[in-house]
């Protein structure tokens, strides 16, 4: 059965018998925490995810060859470069409940409406896109029947960098569909972008960049604008961890040029980071790329993109690596992304397969170790288990991974 909203292997966090209060909007954000502090507990600790979320609200900020630069001291006592940083200490228990059913939440892998196997219908999409196509698919038909007006994606440019960009354009997207394993600060994009005429956005996010998002939905710092209210869509990439542009590219420039690739992939049980040119495979192992690896994403403990409304991820499959990567997994989280599938499904945009036994714990417990993994290193990094940095350790998720 694809859709396995009633599996009972689910754990719904009010089954855990963990409570938590929550918090008004404002009560997790101290009024004297600017840009100073941003710079002092998370550029300077290297914790910065390079999400894009401080930059392009000031012109103090900005994103340069993969980095979060300051130009200028500001003297803001508030502000909202702290507020929405993803690694600034926040409520999420009551943005999930905020953005989500609770009955729909688990500790392992956040809000969970529906499980699926699913992949574009068209092969010609999928060729262009990284695995089976569904977060291109998904983007486009938004736009096309007026769920969205613009979309943000990434795209790569010279030198290998990357960036946000907005499209109007459906056939915009399926160009833009693999990926380089390389940060794009796309919540920049989304400033940018909100700040103008658009006015339903939908935009594809790593799960640092869905976290901002999500912190940013809480409002915790009251402005005239309103520009977070014309986010209409967040469809959310699995993650594991992404590499820093400088140290990556350096060991590239060794093996080809980087106008030459076209995109990577590391197929499942290999260890081994494929690298596609337009003259051929290269192959690396992944040991030699952990050097490259943002210290930030050693701290972060959500591989699924929990704060979408729809995430994917490549698929694991009892079939051959040809036949696997042609698919994805996919979890619809709101009932906005539940919607949108059910849609795809009706167009004919998607296509399904059953879901594999096994498949969707297999997902939990790779989402259960990341987690693990993450809350130690941050115990490690501040010395104590009570003090995780920019989570509570008194958040029931937190509570539940820990013990």
């Amino acid at each position: 059965m694809e859709n396995i909203q009633q599996d009972s292997t689910l754990i719904g966090i009010n089954q855990i018998g963990l409570k938590s209060t929550r918090l008004e909007q404002t009560d997790n954000q101290d009024p004297c925490l600017g840009q100073k502090e941003l710079q002092e507990s998370v550029l300077n600790k290297h914790l910065c995810t390079g999400c894009g979320a401080c930059a392009g609200l000031c012109p103090y900020l900005i994103i340069y060859n993969d980095q979060t630069i300051m130009l200028h001291p500001c003297d803001l006592k508030q502000g909202r470069c702290y507020a929405f940083c993803p690694r600034t200490p926040t409520d999420y228990d009551a943005a999930r409940k905020r953005l989500f059913d609770e009955k729909d939440l688990t500790p392992e892998l956040g809000a969970v409406r529906g499980f699926y196997i699913a992949r574009a219908r068209y092969k010609q999409n999928r060729k262009k896109a990284q695995h089976g196509g569904t977060v291109s698919a998904l983007m486009s038909l938004a736009l096309q029947e007026g769920i969205i007006d613009t979309a943000i994606v990434s795209e790569g440019e010279e030198n290998f960098l990357h960036h946000g960009i907005a499209v109007n354009d459906p056939t915009d997207i399926k160009k833009r569909g693999k990926s380089k394993f390389i940060v794009s600060p796309t919540v920049a994009e989304f400033n940018r972008t909100a700040a103008g005429n658009a006015q339903k956005i939908g935009i594809v996010a790593t799960p640092c960049q869905a976290q901002a998002l999500a912190k940013m939905r809480m409002k915790p710092i009251p402005t005239k604008e309103s520009n977070i209210d014309k986010l209409n869509l967040v469809i959310g990439l699995f993650c594991g961890w992404a590499l820093s542009w400088r140290r990556f590219t350096d060991i590239l420039q060794n093996m080809t040029t980087l106008e030459a690739i076209t995109g990577m992939d590391i197929p499942p049980g290999t260890k081994t980071l494929e690298i596609y040119t337009s003259d051929g495979i290269l192959s690396l192992p992944v040991d030699a790329i952990n050097s490259c690896i943002r210290e930030a994403c050693n701290y972060c403990i959500d591989s699924t993109a929990e704060f979408s409304d729809i995430s994917v991820g490549s698929a694991r499959l009892p079939a051959s690596w040809d036949e696997t990567r042609t698919w994805n997994q996919v979890i619809a989280r709101s009932k906005r992304g539940q919607e949108l599938i059910d849609l795809a499904r009706s167009k004919g945009v998607l296509e399904f397969r059953k879901v594999t036994e096994g498949c969707f714990e297999e997902l939990k417990k790779a989402a259960v170790e990341k987690k693990k993994v993450a809350l130690s290193r941050l115990m490690q990094k501040s010395g104590s288990p009570e003090e995780l940095i920019y989570l509570d350790s008194h958040d029931p998720v937190v509570k539940a991974i820990m013990g």
